[in-house]
């Protein structure tokens, strides 16, 4: 099996910085896409961002310019920089990656157990 444990969530103020960082451990032969989701309270689960192993990007509209994500293939992590916080930033963050599965041809999804980061003054 694989998991993803996600860390770096917080209460900042507006226009703050937060990093976070999710980290896949378990039976993982390589691990493909990688992304950032959020929900925010009484909302429906977005996109935040996505990163390929070769390391493209993609971002949703609300957060290009002030979100960057990255990976260490390395380390199995990837990371969300994200500056210039604001409110509606508010959300449990959540990472995904799709796992080729060691010994087999069998690629998941997994998903992390989610970070809260509020911002708010």
């Amino acid at each position: 099996q694989v998991q993803l444990v996600e860390s770096g969530g917080a209460l900042v103020q507006p226009g703050g910085s937060l990093r976070l960082s999710c980290a896949a451990s378990g039976s993982i032969f390589s691990i493909n896409a990688m992304g950032w989701y959020r929900q925010p309270p009484g909302k429906q689960r977005e996109l935040v961002a996505t990163i390929t192993s070769g390391g493209s990007t993609n971002y949703a509209d609300s957060v290009k310019g002030r979100f960057t994500i990255s990976r260490d293939n390395a380390k199995n992590t990837v990371y969300l920089q994200m500056n210039s916080l604001k409110p509606e930033d508010t959300a449990v963050y959540y990472c995904k990656a799709r796992v080729l599965i060691l010994g087999t041809p069998y690629e998941y999804a997994y998903w992390g157990q989610g970070t809260q980061v509020t911002v708010s003054s």
